[in-house]
């Protein structure tokens, strides 16, 4: 395998990350689970398949990064910095923004949707009862 811990990620490897990370079984698995290394070796078996050759321990690395850097440009646009931006920042908000998070987004009727989100992704709410 020619791909070592410092290689970097050409945009292509990226971009099939993305398409990989992007499908809804994935997302699902990856959302709030601590142990997560199975999930990553079947991430890199679908990258092989797709001429990517990066073990499993190099795709939870760019995971990391690529979100934590994802959260900072968010978090710089939300306090008004719109000045920072990352490349693949408009494929991770379509990824990430599904993840049930605690920040509060303003609907046109200008009331808070963050109740409503977290209780569209919840399996189970009391609403039923």
């Amino acid at each position: 395998m020619e791909s070592g811990a410092g290689k970097h990620w050409t945009e292509e490897e990226v971009k099939a990350l993305l398409s990989v990370w992007s499908e809804k079984n994935i997302r699902k698995q990856l959302h709030g689970t601590l142990r997560n290394k199975g999930i990553f070796i079947y991430i890199a078996k679908r990258l092989q398949e797709l001429g990517v050759c990066r073990d499993w321990k190099q795709c939870r690395a760019k995971y990391k990064n690529l979100k934590y850097e994802y959260r900072t440009v968010k978090y710089a646009h939300n306090s008004g910095d719109v000045t920072k931006t990352m490349k693949f920042f408009h494929d991770l908000d379509a990824i990430l923004r599904y993840e049930p998070v605690t920040q509060l987004a303003a609907e046109e009727s200008g009331r808070c949707s963050a109740t409503e989100t977290q209780l569209n992704t919840s399996p189970t709410t009391d609403s039923t009862q």
